[in-house]
């Protein structure tokens, strides 16, 4: 039986207003980063508008897999990079897109400490009360559940997503009704035909 969830689709535009007020945030607040560090993959785009709203230069990652294309969470948050480099004591701003178990947040904070990070604050676009972890700083809290799919990863999403469903789609037209039904996404045709096309 087919899992059905609400989800709601990001635009660019929204990403850009979001990472605006979470580093207005950030800057109102006494903490002032040296380090950013993105957390892959969700967290490379937040990250980077914020150091450009915070005039940082200073922007690292590591990659933690915790879920898979179309909203399917794997057992645990497994750290796959680690940072290359020592922080030396430096204030990290860990970024990611969203906070929604905590699992992803909490690992990369322990990642923080084992490269001697300073003090560690934590930044998502969206914080999902649900999470274990609340992030230092947010720019918009969800109190109902809901799957968000952010603009970079949309066609990731989706292809997984119509991979869930019992019979794959017979054409786009198709798919985008079933999209529908079962996530409430409302979504342009063209975009799944592009998916048809790309992913056999």
């Amino acid at each position: 039986m087919i899992q059905q969830f609400r989800c709601e689709l990001i635009s660019w535009a929204t990403v850009k207003h979001l990472s605006h007020n979470l580093a207005v945030k950030i800057r109102n607040a006494s903490f002032e980063p040296d380090v950013v560090v993105a957390i892959a993959r969700g967290g490379y785009v937040p990250a980077r508008l914020l150091c450009d709203c915070l005039n940082l230069t200073d922007l690292r990652s590591i990659r933690i897999a915790h879920y898979k294309a179309g909203a399917q969470k794997r057992q645990k948050a497994k750290l796959v990079e680690s940072l290359c480099r020592d922080l030396g004591g430096r204030n990290v701003l860990l970024v990611d897109d969203v906070s929604d178990s905590g699992d992803t947040l909490e690992l990369a904070r322990h990642h923080m400490v084992e490269y001697n990070a300073g003090p560690i604050r934590t930044a998502v676009l969206h914080h999902k009360q649900t999470s274990t972890v609340k992030p230092d700083f947010y720019a918009q809290r969800i109190i109902k559940w809901r799957w968000i799919i952010y603009p970079w990863a949309v066609v990731e999403d989706l292809t997984g997503f119509i991979d869930r469903m019992p019979n794959r789609p017979a054409d786009s037209g198709e798919a985008v009704m079933l999209l529908q039904k079962y996530w409430g996404l409302r979504i342009r045709q063209s975009l799944v035909e592009e998916i048809f096309m790309t992913h056999d």
